[in-house]
């Protein structure tokens, strides 16, 4: 399972992806200034994970986010041990096939420069994803 966010200076959305590739759901729109991990622990993504012990990858913005939440190894790349760097390079692979996930979303040009309250991005999101859902099914 991967995540990732929609985030633009107005709004910011979580997108849940299962491994393949399918986009799941998206979370309720915050104000664009809230942290990731502020938004995660908000909308209980973070307690529900480590309930389940569902392991999850994510950007060092997580770092101190606890639970299963597993992050990159801090460092410059030079100062990385072997097995460090081998580690970082497999999660940043993870982390390429969630990007794709919101660049699937972020496509669609409605999403591109949302203006409004987060009520109405929030409508907006899930039913791109849905129109989404449904074009996929094919």
């Amino acid at each position: 399972m991967g995540r990732t966010w929609l985030r633009s200076q107005a709004a910011r959305s979580t997108c849940e992806r299962w491994w393949p590739g399918r986009l799941l759901w998206t979370s309720p729109a915050l104000p664009g200034a809230v942290h990731d991990v502020r938004a995660a622990r908000e909308h209980g993504i973070i307690r529900t994970l480590t309930a389940t012990g569902i392991t999850c990858w994510a950007d060092k913005g997580y770092r101190g986010a606890g639970g299963t939440i597993r992050v990159p190894y801090r460092g410059r790349w030079k100062t990385l041990s072997t097995g460090q760097k081998a580690v970082n390079r497999s999660r940043a692979k993870i982390r390429a096939l969630v990007e794709q996930a919101v660049a699937t979303l972020k496509s669609w040009r409605l999403l591109c420069k949302l203006r409004c309250s987060t009520t109405r991005i929030t409508s907006l999101v899930q039913a791109v994803l849905c129109l989404h859902l449904a074009s996929s099914d094919r």
